[in-house]
Formats: structure tokens, sequence, C-alpha cells
């Protein structure tokens, strides 16, 4: 029963955005130099809606990285690797308080969605751990490859004189590259490409719902 209450909390935490960083925010620097030149770098409405919805997205990346780690936490015997998965929660954490900051200072909102991308990853972060916890670790890189990717792709869509938001996806692409190599460490197997496959369709379904609602 603890452990069900403080799961349920997590979850209201991560969805309801309960959470702060751990770590400085990114941006901090890059806002100082866009208020200095406010008039030359200033971005347009369509811009700022448009940077927005990019980083609803990514805020909902987090979202799902926040329940997978936490269900994985829970399916490992390992305590090792139990509180390394707490520890990489904690890191996608600051991204999670990261990206709620940014969209707010863009005057925009979270996704409507997130108790169900939040219940989805949650549920395939249990499934994951059921099969062992070499492939739940395989999870884990794969997840945070097809991560590094996007994260790549939003910064040649990010409208260039936004660097407060290229600062945020820029750290943020650092953690995911060193969580996928961490979890190589811990002995991750390769998945099979029709699961690595799905996992991709499973992406896309996620980012256009996300990048509108």
């Amino acid at each position: 029963i603890e452990r069900a209450i403080l799961g349920f909390d997590q979850a209201l935490k991560t969805i309801y955005g309960s959470k702060h960083s751990h770590t400085a925010y990114p941006a901090q620097v890059a806002k100082l130099s866009q208020a200095s030149n406010a008039g030359k770098f200033a971005l347009t409405d369509a811009e700022k809606k448009h940077a927005c919805a990019l980083m609803r997205v990514n805020h909902v990346g987090e979202v799902c990285a926040q329940a997978l780690y936490n269900a994985q936490a829970v399916a490992t015997q390992d305590p090792a690797l139990k509180k390394h998965f707490i520890e990489a929660a904690k890191e996608e954490g600051d991204h999670l308080a990261w990206t709620r900051q940014r969209i707010e200072e863009l005057g925009g909102r979270t996704s409507w969605l997130n108790p169900l991308w939040y219940a989805g990853s949650f549920s395939l972060g249990l499934l994951a751990g059921r099969f062992g916890d070499k492939v739940s670790l395989g999870f884990v890189v794969e997840t945070e490859n097809q991560v590094e990717a996007h994260l790549d792709e939003h910064l040649a869509r990010l409208p260039a004189q936004d660097w407060a938001s290229r600062a945020v996806v820029e750290q943020m692409k650092q953690d995911e590259v060193r969580h996928a190599k961490e979890a190589q460490m811990q002995g991750a197997i390769d998945l099979p490409m029709p699961v690595k496959g799905l996992m991709k369709i499973a992406a896309k379904v996620m980012t256009t719902v996300a990048h509108r609602i």
C-alpha cells in the first residue's frame, strides 16, 4: 500500500508540475542575452507558438521518461540497478522542470494528455522489466537513442534566435546520450529490430499528437 501511495504521488508530481529542478536552468544565460538584444532578436508571436509546441513535445517526452524509469525501478530486484533508475529519474525530473518553465515563458501550456502519456509509459516500463534487467536496460538505450535523434530534429526546427529553448534542448541531449551509455555499461542488450520499429511508431504518434494537444 505504501509503495502504491508513493507511486501515485510521483505520478501527480510529474503530471501536474510540482517537480523542481535540482540543477541550474540552462536557459538562464541565454535569456539574459536575449533580453539585452530584445529588439534585434525578439521572437514573433508565430515563432513563440512554434517553439512552444516543440517544447510541449519535449515536456511530454520527459513525462514518459519519469514513468519509464519509475516503473523500471519498481520492476527490478537488483538494489544497485534500482538506485540507478531512481537517479536517472531525478535527472529527467530536471528536464521536466526546465521544459515546463520554458513553455510558461513562451506563454504556452503542457499537453492535456499527460495522464495518458504517463500511464502508457509506466505500463511499458513494467512490461520491459518483466523480461529481465538486461531487456529493461536495452529499452532505455533504444529510448534514449531515439530521443537524441528527436532533439537533434528540434534543434534544427527551433527559431535561430530562440537561444533559451536551444540551451535547454542542448543540455537535455547531452544528458540523454549519457543515460544511454550508462545503460549499456550496466549490461543492456540490443533490442530486436521489430521492437525498435514499434517504439519508433509509438514515438511518432506521441510527438504528433502532443504537438497539437
